[in-house]
């Protein structure tokens, strides 16, 4: 059995991928809420909770929290995205129940101190201006900005300077008694594993988490999306970052399939069109690669290249002329080839307990049917040429939308114009 699933009378859903070949376990507490869940008003706490839970409960120090894990070899850490939040440990199969006990802690009983929202605010304020300082992140955040139009999808996970400056410590201590309960929240293990075992410790260590009820927050889709829109953002780098993007599918699209082969072909790999075209034949640029996102009721498709600015124009035009020809022109031997480096990766990228625990997880917290490995690499491989060549005409089609950072004033937009129209 690939999996077991069972939800607790709280509403509690715990799920576990054995793996007897291991003497390790990844645990994970999957919270159904991120920045698409946030109010103007709260816009960056679900990520500004990531860090406070670490700071300490009414029983632990964040000290303390740190040196349980540290004293048996684990390790512990968290992350936000736009639609779910997780906390995870790994550990030796032996130690399951103190890293079970450690998060649960701060699951149901963290202090979130005046004191320490003053200091994780500053750390905050950091990562923000790291991603300032990143210019092909910057890229993808205004990409998505410009397709979606406003709606909260677009929204930066991290907030912002305003945002985060602005928020205080009874907003972020009531979205987590607010949002941290157990109709929303999931656990999920994978490793040497017995999923008896779990359902007791979740049952014994999160119970109701003393907040009974809850459920994953009501989401409304994107209505509105850019139309052959360009944004310019200025910045004095030696590199011009440019994303063409257009809306794509969701998670539970059964177009999710083909288009990820579709997204392989064209710039997943040294062998993929936008590689062999604007690195190989032209050296116009050392990275450049496709990447679609999925979501509960959306999706992202975007392309993306990091270049000289003298060579901007040029390689724009190359980048539309290959979206433009994968809708029209495509071959069943990369069909195949992409198919096969799909399948590789796929399971070269499920061999530890890490990845196998955030693959059932993420799929049980955004209610998503459970699909086995197996039955991804059946999928993958049923993709035909027809498929994908209907799936580029539905999503690579539509609209586009540009998004360029580099040295270049906000007045050139219409520069750059031509290459979404």
């Amino acid at each position: 059995m690939d999996h077991q699933l069972t939800t607790l009378s709280s509403g509690l859903r715990v799920v576990t991928e054995p793996m007897r070949s291991v003497r390790s376990v990844t645990l994970g507490i999957w919270i159904a809420t991120g920045s698409r869940d946030e109010t103007e008003d709260q816009a960056g706490c679900a990520h500004f909770l990531e860090h406070l839970l670490f700071k300490g409960t009414s029983s632990r120090s964040a000290r303390q929290i740190a040196e349980a894990l540290d004293a048996v070899g684990g390790e512990m850490n968290a992350f936000t995205s736009k639609e779910v939040t997780c906390f995870y440990a790994r550990v030796l199969d032996r130690d399951l129940p103190l890293a079970f006990e450690v998060l649960a802690d701060m699951m149901v009983d963290a202090r979130n101190a005046p004191a320490d929202v003053e200091a994780e605010r500053q750390v905050v304020l950091s990562e923000i201006d790291i991603h300032l300082d990143s210019p092909d992140e910057l890229a993808h955040t205004d990409l998505a900005e410009t397709v979606l139009q406003g709606h909260p999808l677009a929204l930066e996970t991290l907030g912002t300077f305003d945002s985060i400056t602005r928020l205080d410590r009874d907003t972020i201590h009531g979205y987590y008694r607010e949002r941290y309960r157990p109709g929303s929240i999931v656990v999920a293990a994978a490793g040497n594993v017995d999923h008896d075992r779990v359902v007791t410790l979740a049952d014994q260590l999160l119970g109701d988490l003393g907040r009974p009820g809850g459920a994953p927050p009501r989401r409304e889709p994107p209505t509105r999306f850019g139309q052959h829109a360009v944004t310019v953002r200025q910045r004095p780098t030696e590199q011009a970052h440019v994303v063409l993007g257009v809306p794509g599918v969701s998670h539970l699209d059964e177009d999710r399939w083909p288009l990820r082969v579709l997204t392989t072909l064209l710039g997943g790999g040294m062998s993929s069109r936008l590689f062999q075209e604007i690195r190989e034949e032209r050296g116009l640029a050392y990275t450049t690669y496709s990447h679609a996102s999925y979501y509960t009721d959306a999706g992202l498709f975007e392309a993306y290249v990091g270049t000289a600015p003298g060579k901007l124009d040029e390689v724009l035009e190359v980048l539309r002329s290959e979206l433009d020809r994968v809708i029209e022109d495509v071959a069943s031997d990369e069909v195949e080839r992409a198919k096969g480096a799909l399948r590789g990766a796929t399971v070269l990228g499920l061999e530890d307990t890490g990845s196998r625990m955030s693959r059932v997880g993420k799929q049980v917290v955004t209610d998503l049917p459970i699909v086995t490995v197996d039955e991804a690499l059946q999928r993958i491989a049923q993709v035909d040429v027809d498929e994908v060549r209907r799936v580029a005409r539905r999503v690579l089609a539509q609209p586009r939308d540009l998004a360029v950072v580099g040295p270049f004033a906000p007045g050139e937009a219409d520069r750059f114009a031509p290459v979404v129209r």
